[in-house]
């Protein structure tokens, strides 16, 4: 059994890297990008317009579940880009609002600029969050790590609560990141992570990372702030349940995280079971890279994706 328990870990593996590294070809891009959303990317991605987002999330909200939605899209090279990008997430805050949508924006710091200037992606974002709407930076490659939290405290310095941002457990800097950031009581979505990182700076072998999971959840629960656990491991899902129920944390403080189109069956359950869930719901035209990290944090969504392809 340990043997068959290896080889599937160095099979997942193989796949997660080659479907990782897909994501960077043009052939491949050019392929999924003229059948993906007709053959089932759409299982991932809430279409490509805001209106059609707007549909889904509804949709969600009527089954008892909250959302976020990102405008999906790689970093921005160009100031005048990013204008672009603020202009639509103006427009994206604006319609959740007037739809009355139990949604919020989760969004990327390279889509404002990141990568061409901090102070101008901190500008960026600072004017978003004057709309009032609660956002969440998500977090990207370990080179923009430092540069996230950074313009994450400078935020909540300049007295910005509506403001989470995310950790990723597989990183070995994280439990020291997790400790400079509680005195600030924040609000912080705890995920896997969804890179190729190199095994210097990140946990090479799931079980690792899963174990830095469990560790780094107990201590953010443990802690003052909002904590979302977002994974689709039910036996992590368990855990933090066993561990607030024990710990007598109130089900306020914390939330379950969980992807549009994975794992919808469970999304449900554990909202009737009164715990607040929240789906992530992106958009938007740049969904390829997207749907290739979901395709490499689950293998498994590889097959469902290909037998819909043939199908078509």
């Amino acid at each position: 059994m340990a043997a068959v328990a290896q080889l599937n870990g160095a099979v997942n593996a193989g796949l997660r890297k080659g479907i990782l590294a897909a994501a960077d070809s043009p052939r491949v891009q050019g392929l999924v990008r003229r059948h993906g959303l007709r053959f089932g990317a759409a299982r991932f991605v809430a279409g490509e317009t805001l209106d059609e987002c707007v549909a889904v999330l509804r949709g969600l909200n009527e089954q008892g579940l909250a959302a976020n939605t990102t405008l999906l899209g790689e970093g921005v090279l160009e100031p005048t880009q990013t204008e672009a990008v603020v202009s639509a997430y103006r427009e994206v805050i604006d319609r959740l609002v007037a739809e009355g949508l139990r949604a919020n924006v989760a969004l990327k710091l390279t889509h404002l600029g990141l990568e061409i200037d901090e102070e101008l992606s901190f500008e960026n974002l600072r004017r978003l969050l004057g709309q009032g709407s609660f956002i969440r930076i998500d977090m990207e490659q370990s080179q923009f790590v430092e540069a996230t939290l950074r313009i994450y405290r400078r935020l909540r310095e300049a007295g910005f609560d509506n403001i989470g941002t995310v950790l990723q457990a597989y990183l070995y800097r994280t439990p020291d990141d997790l400790e400079s950031l509680l005195e600030l009581a924040p609000n912080l979505r705890l995920v896997k992570g969804a890179y190729l990182e190199p095994e210097t700076i990140a946990h090479p072998r799931k079980a690792d990372v899963d174990a830095a999971y469990a560790r780094l959840m107990e201590r953010m629960l443990s802690s003052s702030g909002h904590t979302a656990i977002a994974t689709h491991d039910e036996s992590l899902i368990d855990h933090a349940i066993r561990y607030a129920e024990e710990h007598a944390i109130d089900r306020e403080r914390f939330e379950f995280q969980l992807l549009y189109g994975v794992r919808p069956k469970l999304q449900l359950d554990l909202a009737r079971r009164g715990y607040k869930v929240l789906v992530a719901t992106p958009y938007g035209p740049e969904w390829y890279p997207y749907l290739m990290r979901r395709l490499g944090e689950r293998p498994a969504n590889l097959l469902f994706f290909m037998k819909n392809t043939l199908r078509g």
